[in-house]
């Protein structure tokens, strides 16, 4: 496509500002005169913070080209600023409506993830050791007291989840997590439950009245209370009936309750019994095969991961984030009309392989060739406007880990589907039960949490309730970003209903599909912040979004009786 000719005549100067980066810095694709020069820049700050926060993420202090992370944070500023006037200083009202939509996509993100002091990242930043053992009530006084007890509150539980002391081993939460999964020994699966209990107190102590938890959740309740349930926003958001999100959320743990055996089961248990199909399968997936058959599944599904520049940092490292993420590294981008490929970074951390550990990593791709596909101009290239959808869409490709022919497939051996199913659906209820504790907490924030989830899991997931007990406090997302969970449940029901509809318009992927890659990104992948969520799936799905798929596919577990 060609370039506006002002951006031509103006191409020396944004080069000299901008060249920070191995790519080139091209026009937004039909750009107006007025607005070339200010999505340019927008491109190119884009640029710069990607490659500041995969420089922060990889616990470096320059990026992979030798660029300083203080040279990139000093071209950071010098972009910003420009473009900050250059923003302000449009007339939207003189613009076709796409391009007013631009400007307000780009402004939108300059108060948010490009705000002036974005050194942020999703990782955080390498820092002392945090001081874990203080009073919550004095941090919750004065001012910004819900940020200072919430950074307080991350910073310990990182530091807790990268140091699980079991058996004179240093474990980190995922391991630890597996590891229950995986132990045929219910007296050493207890034992291990019990030593994650430093994770759960630096979340809640000792579930006192003073403990973090309970005074973070209230200043949480007041901020919803003031500004609107986050949960709710993202119901509205995607057409959803607020009301309805409540109901789906049981009706999706009721689905679990009825198609699984009714007795109960302890805490410890638990990723034991939803665990069968990783124990009886993870063998075949020792940890230096988890990128080999990450890549060839979806090298099936017709997206290269190599072709497409994902990297990967899979190894621990102390001070990494606990959570596993995926970002842009560099984004897509026109040069002489020719769509070039971005650099995704997929974070997580790996010591062991297992069939869950390949799913997780299969999710985190699914991100990667997500936003790979994502070809707009640069006001619009960016994650979806909508978390649950987003989150969601890292799943369509992964979940085939869990039916029979896929193992088959890869693994040369596989499992019942009742076995793959409880193995699929174990984690997403327990997400689901997180997302509903949220709401719960927050609608009556001096309840005790302890007793909110053990009535959640008691009833819907036949666990045994354990008052004594904060197994609940496991999810960084809690304090990180409360409400976030609510993403996982949600997307979780929409990409069941959106991988039906795939089937139906384009057939099986189980085992592959060489035109899926395709098909996904001219349906779904391909709009980012061109187009809001909302339309993209219910165009996609032909009506709206609804619960029905989601039960239906875990009604197929009721074989497990």
């Amino acid at each position: 496509m060609s370039r506006p000719r002002l951006f031509r005549i103006a191409l020396p100067f944004f080069t000299a500002l901008v060249a920070c980066h191995r790519s080139a810095v091209v026009a937004p694709a039909r750009a107006p005169l007025t607005l070339a020069p200010a999505e340019s820049m927008f491109q190119a700050l884009h640029q710069v913070k990607d490659r500041m926060g995969v420089t922060i993420a990889r616990g470096a202090t320059a990026d992979t080209d030798g660029t300083s992370l203080a040279e990139l944070r000093r071209r950071y500023r010098s972009i910003r600023t420009p473009l900050a006037s250059a923003l302000a200083s449009i007339d939207s009202g003189a613009l076709a409506a796409e391009d007013q939509h631009a400007v307000g996509a780009m402004r939108s993100a300059l108060a948010g993830g490009l705000r002036s002091d974005a050194d942020a990242t999703e990782a955080g930043e390498a820092s002392t050791e945090p001081v874990c053992d203080y009073d919550p009530a004095a941090i919750t006084r004065g001012d910004s007291a819900y940020e200072r007890l919430r950074a307080r509150m991350y910073a310990c539980y990182t530091r807790a989840v990268q140091h699980v002391q079991f058996e004179g081993k240093t474990l980190d939460r995922l391991t630890a997590i597996g590891m229950l999964a995986s132990m045929d020994d219910r007296e050493q699966r207890h034992r291990l439950f019990l030593a994650i209990d430093t994770i759960w107190r630096s979340m809640n102590g000792d579930d006192g009245a003073r403990s973090p938890y309970r005074q973070f959740v209230r200043l949480s309740a007041a901020r919803w209370r003031a500004d609107g349930s986050p949960v709710d926003e993202e119901a509205r958001v995607l057409r959803i009936k607020p009301a309805l999100i409540e109901k789906w959320l049981v009706q999706v743990l009721d689905a679990w309750r009825a198609s699984t055996p009714s007795a109960m089961i302890e805490p410890w248990d638990w990723h034991y019994q939803a665990g069968a199909a990783s124990r009886a399968l993870s063998d075949r997936v020792p940890l230096d095969d988890l990128g080999v058959l990450n890549a060839r599944y979806f090298r099936d599904l017709g997206a290269d991961v190599a072709a497409l520049h994902v990297h990967y940092d899979l190894t621990p490292r102390a001070g990494k984030t606990p959570v596993a993420f995926t970002d842009f590294g560099g984004r897509p981008h026109l040069v002489q009309g020719a769509w070039q490929p971005g650099e995704p970074w997929v974070f997580a951390t790996y010591r062991v392989g297992g069939l869950d550990n390949l799913n997780e990593l299969l999710h985190e791709t699914g991100h990667a060739v997500h936003i790979s596909a994502i070809h707009q101009r640069p006001a619009f290239l960016d994650w979806p406007d909508n978390d649950a959808l987003t989150e969601g869409l890292g799943d369509v490709a992964a979940l085939e880990v869990y039916e029979p022919r896929w193992q088959m497939h890869y693994l040369g051996d596989s499992v019942p589907t009742s076995l793959g199913l409880r193995g699929r659906y174990g984690g997403i209820v327990l997400d689901i039960a997180w997302s509903l504790f949220e709401v719960r907490m927050h609608r009556d924030p001096n309840a005790d949490p302890n007793q909110v989830w053990g009535d959640i899991t008691s009833r819907y997931l036949h666990i045994t309730p354990h008052p004594e007990l904060s197994w609940w406090a496991m999810r960084g997302q809690l304090i990180d970003e409360p409400g976030y969970m609510a993403n996982y449940a949600i997307g979780s029901i929409i990409i069941a209903d959106i991988r039906a509809r795939v089937r139906e318009l384009h057939g099986d992927f189980t085992t592959g599909n060489p035109t899926w890659y395709d098909f996904m990104t001219d349906h779904i992948y391909r709009f980012g912040l061109s187009r809001s969520s909302a339309d993209v799936i219910t165009e996609f799905l032909g009506r709206p979004i609804g619960a029905d798929a989601i039960l239906a596919d875990m009604r197929r577990m009721k074989a497990v009786r």
